[in-house]
């Protein structure tokens, strides 16, 4: 397995898409988390006026203080569609070019490759968190030091809590956009169904689930779901003036032990599916 995760680090770290999808989360997060909540706070056009508390709010949200909550509050929806096609990229791209049936009639088990090639989608996935944390800590003491605020960074545990979360909710969707690759074995239809979903379906069950009580209970155990409330659990916010798909439907504990079980799950579904299936 180590052979074929090695080979696979090489793949993805030589293909330009997965450098794409990563570079546009860290703008999307940079956008989101700093550029227009500075704009609003400097120049007070929009909703926020920059006198009172919201001037006050606008500017702590970009201070070092609120780094762990800037870094997970896009990962439910923004993150995780795009960790969703970078999982369904990763995963049916190979079926596309023909290397998966190459690799695995020279030797290798179909276990230990797909075990390597998704080892070395974890990693592309920490490699993402951990830029968006170092992205994060420089830009918001630079702002800080711009404006004479408080310098002080976040404890060291909080800092954790919210890189560990945004790892978790980022690599439950690249997991689950794995999966959609496999089953698809073509990217446009795999990228097609988790973007669907990801971003459309589950916000509509939630919809509906105020109509009916079995969608409602449904929806509790969506990956969606889950991701949305542990992000919430660590105190950024959703709705209309928060970031778009944080939730507060779980406890923080219902929900981490959702997503873990999504992180288990789906890799062991993928494997099943791959071991079971011509690969023609």
């Amino acid at each position: 397995m180590l052979a074929s995760t090695r080979a696979d680090v090489l793949r993805l770290r030589r293909w330009p898409a997965v450098w794409v999808v990563g570079a546009a989360w860290l703008v999307l997060m940079v956008l989101f988390g700093y550029v227009f909540n500075y704009l609003a706070y400097r120049t007070g056009s929009g909703s926020f006026a920059t006198d009172g508390m919201a001037g006050e709010l606008l500017l702590r949200s970009v201070l070092p203080g609120n780094v762990p909550e800037t870094i997970t509050a896009g990962t439910p929806m923004f993150g995780g569609a795009l960790m969703v096609v970078l999982g369904a990229m990763a995963a049916s791209s190979g079926y596309g070019w023909g290397s998966w049936k190459t690799i695995l009639t020279q030797g290798p088990s179909r276990t230990s490759v797909v075990l390597g090639s998704l080892v070395s989608l974890t990693l592309a996935v920490a490699t993402t968190v951990l830029a968006s944390v170092l992205l994060a800590l420089g830009i918001a003491t630079s702002l800080a030091l711009v404006e004479g605020a408080d310098l002080a960074l976040p404890a060291a545990t909080d800092l954790g809590r919210g890189a560990g979360t945004a790892f978790l909710v980022l690599l439950m969707w690249a997991l689950f956009g794995y999966l959609l690759g496999t089953l698809a074995r073509g990217p446009a239809l795999a990228v097609g169904l988790g973007l669907v979903w990801s971003l459309v379906v589950e916000n509509l069950l939630r919809g509906v689930g105020s109509l009916l009580s079995w969608v409602d209970a449904l929806t509790t155990v969506l990956p969606g779901t889950a991701a949305g409330s542990l992000v919430g659990s660590l105190g950024a916010t959703g709705g209309p003036e928060g970031a778009p798909g944080v939730l507060d439907t779980l406890s923080g504990t219902q929900a981490l032990v959702t997503v873990l079980a999504y992180a288990v799950l789906l890799p062991m579904i993928t494997v099943l599916v791959v071991r079971r299936r011509d690969l023609a």
